[in-house]
């Protein structure tokens, strides 16, 4: 009975190092891909562009300059290429003048 629990334990450790050590993907969307693609799709400058991790997933977060003079934060997924929809802007959320934002 005890052999049995230390072959289940040991097949266990075997699984879970599997699933550590395993490579991370290589990404379908290059960084440079996704600052182009951000460029394009916002007709904006590209401030700065930075990997980030979220776990196993990978997403390149690009901050853009927009035509308008805000500054936007847009997150693009490695994998497909797509924005997930949320980005983050200098702009007031009521979308009235006179947020805590200075204008520059």
């Amino acid at each position: 009975m005890k052999m049995g629990r230390n072959v289940a334990l040991v097949a266990l450790l075997v699984w879970a190092y599997a699933a550590v050590a395993e490579p991370p993907a290589t990404p379908a969307v290059t960084l440079d891909q996704a600052v182009r693609q951000v460029q394009s799709d916002t007709g904006g400058k590209v401030l700065s562009a930075e990997p980030h991790r979220l776990g196993r997933r990978l997403e390149y977060r690009i901050k853009v300059l927009t035509p308008e003079g805000h500054v936007r934060v847009v997150a693009v997924s490695s994998e497909t290429g797509k924005t997930p929809g949320s980005t983050r802007s200098t702009r007031s959320s009521s979308g009235k003048p006179g947020g805590s934002k200075e204008k520059h």
